[in-house]
């Protein structure tokens, strides 16, 4: 009972300050929307000559708090909207409302000053997700990567696949697979693999491609960020976190048809209207529809067809409650990509070359016949409501299901040496041989809930400004997915192959039919997957102002992790294991709002169901896995807003990593939990606009990677799972601001990755995806009511591959053209 009321006093002194302070000081509010009525996030709102600001939150709203009595000019600052200023009287004790209504002329506002412009649109100033409170990036000592719909619609993206290369240090590596729980694409980020399993902040997986239809922005949060974020969603890479739109209180959309090469057509839509005269009520629905044949085997066997529906509804009954309550409906059905894997434990040497560029394989060849199809389906259901409990405090509930359902096939290949194709008895170097294989799901369902409950403060200690968030979070992730198949058969690489007639079809015996044939004649192995885990977490993080130039964050999370047992394959235990996550950093502006020296230390964990003998025969269950990182860097907003940019340097440490001993008569494990791995890296993230319609969005990524204290097999090497060390993206667009051409503009930009070996262990050698740089350009016209756009990938026309102990051939050059209505 003691110990309560002393966590209790905190807050009540907290409460009172913020009491005292209110009886004497007054609040600015109100809300910032543009020409459609539509909500302007991540805003800078200031008094002019004063330190006291905010940023807009999602619905486009920000608070001023504390304000001494008095007259005061309010500045509004919006990314590629001129900055504008309206004058306002504060009394002590109330709230003074003002609200902006953000338009290319100031001429529709009444008493608005315009005092310059900023058209550094590719930047977002601010987030309101990555630290679970309202930050601008600036304030924030951790590291995160913004893609905005602005830069989408530019490069006429269709999927969060195609916007995530426009983050430095993120590499994709794996095509998604389409069946239940895998999450969609498998990236790269700081050394570790991460896919995008967050939507708004919360559980939203995919197992598909995901449709850009619905984002409005890509939030990419690096580094371990299990503090806030929990472990079962993220990676000691970071996370991917999809920012979607929301409804807004005037009609308006945009409809879209879309067409090129490979047999691509795309028909979209993006509908936003009121449904009351209040405008309290508002609906938006986003809708997609894609079809693209393979660019392997043309027209032939493999295809995508994909269908995303994505209905929002807002209710704001009055400035102190909103309602959002909205769904992702994911429809598909394709033929999975190529993914080559090599025979573990055959040394790479035995197939006479140990690079991809010098494969055998035929780059246009898929070597599947048609009908193995796979059908996906996710279903998201969200709800959020937010309520201000006071001008200082908010509470944000947050319930989500995310239901994800797959059935079919899935093609895979081994490129099998002379030696493993011949059983040993050819030993010339050499491959000749493609071993064909099939890994179906069947009626694979996973399921995730979660529940999390925020409280959002915005308070005064005494003269520190103190923002904090408490939070309450429960996961819930039922597996019951069923795999089977296994070799269908093994074929030539080469026509001319001994036993093989002239001309033969490597499409042939490999079909949807005859595989069912096969497994109506010999039923396949079994793999289910059928593991329930609770997840019961609480969390706290707080950003202190010491001074107007430096603050501080402390944050903290205590996990509970339930684990029910079941099936992963084989048996696995029931168990559970209680994990704290630390976080802290700093960061102090010898320039106020325009360079930031930042500092974090940011930690993560992955529970890990094993167990495992140690040298004594002594049973053990498995330790979580512990990332700590340390980063440093500088952040700028220079130049009136025209440049900003973020330089970091970051040291991962990975501790308690299983190592394998060796076996018992039984086969268990014996093994000794003392591995590590060590990523550390420096980035550069970057936009400009150094002239009037030209602006610059750039990176550049190194990453050093190695497993230490391990087998002599993977000791000081780095991780096959690892990718490029050096990444680069680059993308430079011009769109005439003036002028009867006003919104044509181009745009040019690409990829640069060095060689990435996805295979690299002492007894096996190296194999290695080459280097690559994969330029794509775009050409628009962006008018009130229409916009045209063409697009070109892979514009020279590249090949190469991406994979982690895989290697997939990604698709040659390829040209879209969309027209779009506007209204």
């Amino acid at each position: 009972m003691h110990t309560s009321r002393y966590l209790l006093l905190p807050l009540v002194v907290c409460a009172a300050s913020a009491t005292a302070q209110a009886q004497t000081t007054g609040t600015i509010t109100g809300r910032i929307t543009n020409s459609n009525g539509g909500a302007v996030e991540a805003v800078s709102v200031g008094l002019q000559g004063q330190a006291k600001g905010d940023i807009t939150d999602e619905q486009g709203r920000f608070r001023i708090r504390q304000v001494a009595p008095g007259q005061y000019t309010i500045i509004v600052s919006a990314v590629g909207l001129k900055t504008e200023q309206q004058t306002v009287t504060v009394t002590a004790g109330q709230a003074a409302t003002i609200n902006f209504a953000l338009t290319e002329s100031a001429a529709e506002l009444k008493e608005v000053v315009v005092s310059g412009a900023r058209t550094n649109k590719f930047n977002r100033s601010g987030s309101v997700d990555v630290a679970k409170m309202p930050l601008k990036n600036l304030e924030n000592p951790q590291v995160y990567a913004t893609v905005g719909k602005e830069l989408l619609t530019e490069q006429l993206v269709f999927s969060v696949d195609d916007a995530s290369r426009n983050v430095p240090g993120l590499q994709k590596m794996w095509e998604p697979t389409g069946r239940s729980g895998d999450g969609g694409s498998f990236y790269a980020s700081r050394g570790f693999v991460v896919s995008s399993q967050l939507r708004n902040g919360v559980a939203g997986a995919v197992t598909s491609t995901i449709d850009a239809i619905n984002l409005e922005k890509l939030e990419v949060i690096k580094g371990p960020s299990a503090t806030l974020y929990g472990s079962a969603l993220t990676s000691f890479g970071g996370l991917l976190n999809r920012v979607t739109k929301k409804p807004y209180e005037s009609f308006g959309g945009e409809v879209a048809v879309s067409a090129g090469s490979y047999g691509f057509h795309r028909v979209s839509a993006d509908v936003n209207t009121p449904l009351n005269k209040a405008k309290t009520l508002a609906f938006r629905l986003n809708t997609a529809y894609n079809y693209e044949d393979g660019w392997q085997n043309v027209g032939y066997a493999g295809f995508a067809k994909n269908l995303a529906i994505a209905p929002s509804l807002q209710f704001r009954p009055n400035d102190r409650l909103t309602i959002n309550l909205d769904a992702e409906v994911y429809r598909g059905t394709n033929v999975g990509k190529q993914l080559v894997y090599f025979t573990f434990g055959d040394p790479i040497r035995n197939l006479g070359f140990s690079r991809a560029d010098e494969t055998p394989l035929d780059y246009r060849q898929s070597y599947i016949g048609p009908g193995l199809t796979q059908s996906s389906r996710s279903t998201n259901l969200f709800g959020q409501v937010r309520y201000r409990i006071s001008p200082s405090f908010t509470s944000t509930t947050y319930l989500t299901s995310s239901r994800s359902y797959s059935e079919g096939k899935g093609a895979y290949f081994y490129l099998l040496s002379n030696a493993v194709a011949s059983g040993g008895a050819i030993t010339t170097p050499g491959a000749n041989t493609l071993q064909r294989a099939d890994q179906s799901t069947q009626d694979s369902r996973t399921q995730t809930y979660e529940v999390q409950q925020l409280f959002n403060g915005d308070f005064q200690l005494g003269n520190l400004r103190n923002r904090m968030v408490l939070g309450l979070d429960f996961l819930r992730i039922d597996s019951n997915v069923d795999f089977f198949g296994g070799t269908i058969d093994q074929v030539p690489i080469r026509a001319e192959s001994p036993g093989y007639p002239a001309g033969y079809d490597y499409r042939a015996y490999f079909t949807g039919s005859t595989v069912n044939a096969l497994y109506a004649a010999n039923p396949p192995a079994h793999y289910p997957i059928t593991t329930k885990a609770n997840i019961y977490s609480a969390f706290a993080s707080d950003v202190l102002n010491l001074t107007d130039q430096l603050s501080v964050l402390a944050a903290v999370r205590v996990d509970r992790y339930d684990n029910k047992g079941g099936l992963v394959y084989f048996p696995v235990n029931a168990y559970a294991q209680t994990v704290v996550s630390p976080k802290f950093g700093v960061v102090y502006q010898p320039i106020k709002d325009r360079v930031a020296l930042f500092a974090n230390y940011q930690n993560s964990f992955l529970n890990q169901n094993s167990v495992f003998l140690d040298a004594q025969g002594g049973s053990n269950v498995t330790r979580p896995q512990r990332a700590n990182q340390w980063e440093g860097g500088v952040k700028l907003d220079a130049a009136g807003g025209r440049v900003s940019a973020t330089v970091s340097y970051y040291d991962i440490r990975v501790s308690n990593i299983l190592r394998t001993l060796g076996y018992n008569a039984a086969g268990a494990t014996i093994g000794v939990q003392d591995a590590s791995q060590w990523s550390r890296g420096a980035e550069l993230n970057l936009t400009a606009n150094p002239l009037p319609g030209l602006n610059i969005v750039g990176g550049f990524a190194y990453n050093y990677s190695v497993v230490v204290n391990t087998s002599d097999d993977l000791n000081g090497l780095r991780p096959e799972t690892a990718s490029s060390p050096y990444l680069a993206n680059a993308w430079v667009s011009y769109r005439q601001p003036a002028g009867p051409l006003r919104g044509l503009g181009v745009g040019l930009g690409g990829n640069y990755a060095s060689d990435n070996k996805i295979v690299n262990r002492v007894s096996l050698g190296s194999f290695t995806l080459p280097e690559y740089t994969v330029l794509n350009a775009s050409v628009f016209y962006d008018l009130p009511h229409y916009r045209f756009s063409a697009k070109v990938d892979n514009l020279t026309d590249k090949k190469y591959w991406i994979g982690y102990t895989t290697m997939n051939a990604q698709k040659l050059r390829s040209i879209v053209g969309s027209v779009a209505y506007k209204f």
